[in-house]
């Protein structure tokens, strides 16, 4: 793995379909999302993502901001990543194994406009990987919840 690149994964018992199917509804961001910074989803999304697509989400981390996202990697119920302007890819990896679907989600800074030293500088490492923890179990509640 690149320096600096952060995954976490974890096997959720549902297709891998399901579970993409989710993350590719913008409108859901807000109650997956593990670290409390994806506040809502804006207007004018669209209702599920594709290769290209642009979706914006209202934020807080440290006080309220919007952020507009493009989405730059999708292979139809197998992988999602998104960017933002900095251009670091938050990227969703699905395998079907025994019991479910392995989902591993991963922070890559490597293609993004700033240094992995000033990101680390800045907490994000800190954060994120128990972040990714927990949005993997929103996702797996979210399942059992709606399923």
């Amino acid at each position: 793995m690149a320096k600096g690149v952060i995954s976490v994964s974890r096997v959720i018992a549902a297709p891998a379909q399901a579970i993409f199917d989710l993350l590719a509804n913008p409108a859901l961001h807000p109650i997956l999302d593990g670290g409390g910074t994806v506040k809502a989803a804006r207007e004018g999304n669209p209702e599920r993502l594709s290769l290209g697509a642009r979706f914006g989400m209202d934020m807080q981390l440290g006080g309220p901001y919007r952020i507009s996202n493009e989405v730059v990697e999708f292979e139809e119920g197998k992988r999602i990543a998104w960017c933002h302007f900095a251009k670091n890819r938050w990227r969703y990896e699905l395998e079907p194994v025994d019991g479910g679907t392995k989902v591993t989600e991963t922070f890559d800074p490597t293609t993004g406009r700033f240094p992995v030293a000033a990101i680390r500088m800045l907490g994000f490492y800190r954060r994120n990987a128990p972040a990714m923890e927990r949005t993997l179990e929103n996702i797996e509640n979210y399942l059992k919840e709606h399923t």
